[in-house]
C-alpha cells in the first residue's frame, strides 16, 4: 500500500537488530512518516477563553511573587505538544502577570519576544535602557539578546500575552541567557526615543542597523487602530483576510521581527472570509468584536482577549458577528526566508 513500510520478515528484523548498536536505522521503515505528502502537524486547534483563564492568572499572583518566578507566566501549551511548553512547533506563548509595585528583573536571552497587551494601563517594559508604558492592544518587541525588565508602578494588575521563538532557538541549540547584576536596568533613553527616531517615516541619517529586528520596539494600539479605520473606508476587502496588515521594520520593509511575523486584521460585521490555509501555524488574539473561526470540522467562538491557534495547512475561515479586530503571529518570516512558506487561497 502506498505510504506503508516494506513488509517485515525474520531476516530483516534480525538485520535491524544487528545494526542498532552501530547507531544505524533503515530509512525505508520511516520514510513515509518523515517525508509526508503535505504537512502532518501534531499541533491541535485550541481556544483559551480569557474570562475562564483569568482566575487562574489571579491565583498564580497569590501563590508566587514576580521575584521568585522571575517571570510569572502561565504557559499556553498546545494539547498536541504536551510537556513541550509550546503553542506551535516553533513558538511559545504564555500569559504574564505583573502586580502593582512588582518588578520582573532584568535579563536577556537569545530568543526574541513579543508582548501583546491584554489588560491594565501604564505598566512598563524596558529594552536596552528605554521604557515604554503599555496599553491594551499595544504590540511590544524584545529583540534577541537585549536586556529587558518589566515593572508596574500603577495600582492595578497588568496582563499581557508573551510570544517567543524559544522552541525554534532550542531546536537549533542556540539558547543563551544572562542576568544583570541589578534588578532593573538604568534608563539611558527617554520613553518614546525609538519611536521619534524611527517611527515617523524618518531615521538618523547615518544610522546602520545592528540586527534584523525593527528599531521601533513598541507599536501603539492607537496608531494601529487608526490605520485600520482609515483604510476600511475604501472597503477594499480581501476575500480571505478582510483587511490585514503586517507589522514591519521601517528601516527595511521586512517583518518587524526576523523569526516571528505579526499581523493585525479587521473584519467588518457579518463578513465571512473565504476558506484558506497556509504552512505557518498561527496564534490569534481577538482585540475587538466577536465571531467564530471554523478550523476543519471544528469551530470556535471568540470575543475580546480570547486566544486560539490554527495549525499548519489546516483549512479555516473566520466569521465576524460584529466588526472585529484580530492580532496574530506565526513563524512565517522563517519559512519565507527558507523558501518553505506556502498558502492555498482556493480560487481567490
Amino acid at each position: 500500500m502506498e505510504g506503508a513500510s516494506p513488509a517485515r520478515n525474520p531476516e530483516r528484523e534480525s538485520f535491524y537488530r544487528e545494526i542498532a548498536p552501530a547507531n544505524l536505522a533503515p530509512l525505508w521503515e520511516v520514510l513515509h512518516s518523515l517525508v509526508t505528502p503535505e504537512p502532518a502537524s501534531p499541533v491541535q486547534p485550541v481556544l483559551w477563553r480569557y474570562d475562564e483563564v483569568r482566575p487562574h492568572i489571579e491565583r498564580a499572583g497569590n501563590l508566587i511573587t514576580a521575584a521568585e518566578a522571575e517571570r510569572r507566566v502561565l504557559v499556553l501549551e498546545n494539547p498536541g505538544l504536551k510537556g513541550q511548553s509550546s503553542i506551535t512547533h516553533s513558538l511559545y506563548a504564555g500569559l504574564q502577570l505583573i502586580l502593582p509595585g512588582e518588578v520582573a528583573r532584568a535579563h536577556r536571552h537569545a530568543a526574541s519576544a513579543l508582548r501583546f497587551i491584554l489588560e491594565g494601563h501604564g505598566a512598563y517594559t524596558a529594552v536596552d535602557g528605554e521604557r515604554t508604558y503599555m496599553q491594551p492592544g499595544d504590540f511590544v518587541i524584545t529583540p534577541s539578546w537585549t536586556f529587558h525588565d518589566h515593572g508596574n508602578t500603577t495600582d492595578t494588575p497588568m496582563v499581557w500575552l508573551d510570544g517567543l521563538d524559544v522552541p525554534l532557538v532550542n531546536l537549533l541549540d542556540t539558547s543563551f541567557q544572562e542576568r544583570t547584576a541589578s534588578e532593573t536596568q538604568e534608563e539611558t533613553r527617554r520613553p518614546g526615543d525609538s519611536m521619534a527616531r524611527f517611527g515617523s517615516g524618518l531615521m538618523p541619517v547615518d544610522w546602520k542597523p545592528r540586527t534584523r529586528t525593527s528599531p521601533v520596539f513598541t507599536y501603539p494600539w492607537e496608531r494601529t487602530r487608526a490605520a485600520l479605520e482609515t483604510m476600511k473606508r475604501e472597503q477594499d476587502w480581501d476575500p480571505v483576510h478582510g483587511l490585514k496588515l503586517k507589522f514591519i521594520n521601517p528601516a527595511t520593509g521586512e517583518h518587524a521581527m526576523p523569526t516571528i511575523g505579526t499581523f493585525m486584521q479587521l473584519l467588518p460585521k457579518e463578513f465571512s472570509t473565504a476558506p484558506y490555509r497556509s504552512t505557518d501555524s498561527t496564534v490569534y488574539v481577538c482585540v475587538e468584536g466577536k465571531g467564530m473561526t471554523h478550523i476543519g470540522d471544528q469551530f470556535f467562538t471568540w470575543g475580546p482577549r480570547d486566544i486560539f491557534v490554527v495549525p499548519s495547512w489546516r483549512r479555516h475561515f473566520h466569521h465576524a458577528d460584529a466588526e472585529s479586530v484580530l492580532f496574530s503571529f506565526s513563524d512565517r518570516p522563517v519559512q519565507e526566508k527558507l523558501d518553505l512558506w506556502r498558502e492555498d487561497r482556493g480560487n481567490h
